[in-house]
């Protein structure tokens, strides 16, 4: 009887010493997305962002292409907007964001996607886990799931981000990007991320990917369908700043409304609505800056100034005051409904 009681105690023990031995560490794991990182040719991913950054949850649709080793094409659509779509682009020409329905493009001096965390691509997701010694580790049933600091140059109200990956694949799964308190303020989710896809010559050409999302944008709104532009204010202001003047003025094509805000910290903001739209593609606008997130959208951030496109209105604000976080947080909170 104790010869088959010690059996039995023996047998358990190989048990869980075999499970502790088949159970991969952090350093494994880590180990293993970097040498998948490195080995794969490129990618193909679909995702959806949703915002809860502001007063109503953003959702947005994400089309990611990479291919190695420097080319990249990350389209992100508004669904409530036929022509909110925008593409951040890299390729041998430059990092350019695209705005096809105004057939709009700027070009950057930029190190981007290097320069700061970028949670819907997977070399940013890897590398902010193995910059971070001090990332959170552990495993469920089916995936392997990190929390690592974030590497956002310009906005530190994020600075952690939670990130999964299938434990089969190492295909991500979903990242939540977090604030100081770990409330998830940006949510990622993967829908399908392919490995090695095969790429047609020019899907990163700069000219084809800016025609042919915008070929069926039409030239002239029907005036039936025109409608009163909408007067966008920011919700979040520096201390002590307030807005003193709001002037409208009408030009061929659209309406420009300049908005004046003075006090401790002086800014203006522009915003312009077309009723006509180039037809023909402008040469690029160079910004000496960096491609920004703005969360719902993407603009164009350099010394004193952040220049976006959002549902076929242009804005424009500059401030010699402002630092650069304080420029993304102003233009950040230039969203949603309009108020006084």
């Amino acid at each position: 009887m104790k010869k088959k009681h010690l059996l039995w105690s023996l047998a358990v023990f190989l048990l869980i010493f075999l499970a502790a031995c088949g159970e991969k560490s952090k350093e494994d794991i880590v180990n293993s997305l970097e040498k998948q990182a490195e080995e794969m040719s490129g990618y193909k991913a679909q995702a959806k962002m949703n915002l809860k950054t502001g007063e109503e949850v953003q959702s947005y649709e994400i089309d990611v292409w990479h291919k190695k080793k420097d080319l990249y094409r990350v389209q992100l659509n508004n669904p409530s907007s036929e022509k909110g779509n925008q593409i951040i682009l890299k390729n041998s020409e430059g990092v350019f964001v695209l705005t096809p329905a105004l057939n709009k493009s700027f070009k950057f001096q930029s190190e981007w996607p290097d320069n700061s965390s970028q949670p819907y691509l997977y070399s940013s997701l890897v590398n902010d886990i193995m910059n971070d010694q001090e990332a959170e580790f552990k495993t469920t049933e089916d995936y392997y799931v990190f929390t690592t600091k974030t590497n956002y140059q310009s906005n530190k109200n994020l600075p952690y981000q939670e990130i999964t990956f299938d434990k089969e694949t190492l295909k991500p799964v979903l990242v939540k990007v977090m604030d100081k308190d770990y409330k998830s303020l940006v949510e990622i989710t993967f829908s399908s991320f392919e490995y090695d896809p095969k790429f047609a010559e020019d899907d990163f050409d700069t000219k084809k990917n800016l025609t042919s999302s915008s070929a069926d944008v039409p030239a002239m709104a029907n005036a039936e369908e025109e409608v009163e532009m909408q007067v966008l204010y920011p919700l979040n202001l520096p201390e002590g700043t307030s807005l003193v003047e709001e002037r409208k003025v009408d030009f061929e094509n659209g309406t420009r409304v300049i908005l004046t805000f003075e006090g401790d910290k002086n800014f203006t903001l522009i915003q312009e609505k077309y009723t006509a739209y180039p037809t023909s593609i402008s040469s690029p606008v160079s910004v000496e800056g960096d491609p920004v997130d703005l969360g719902f959208t993407v603009g164009a951030l350099s010394d004193g100034t952040v220049e976006w496109s959002n549902n076929n209105t242009r804005f424009y604000l500059a401030s010699e005051d402002l630092t650069r976080e304080e420029l993304i947080e102003v233009a950040s909170s230039v969203e949603g409904k309009s108020y006084k």
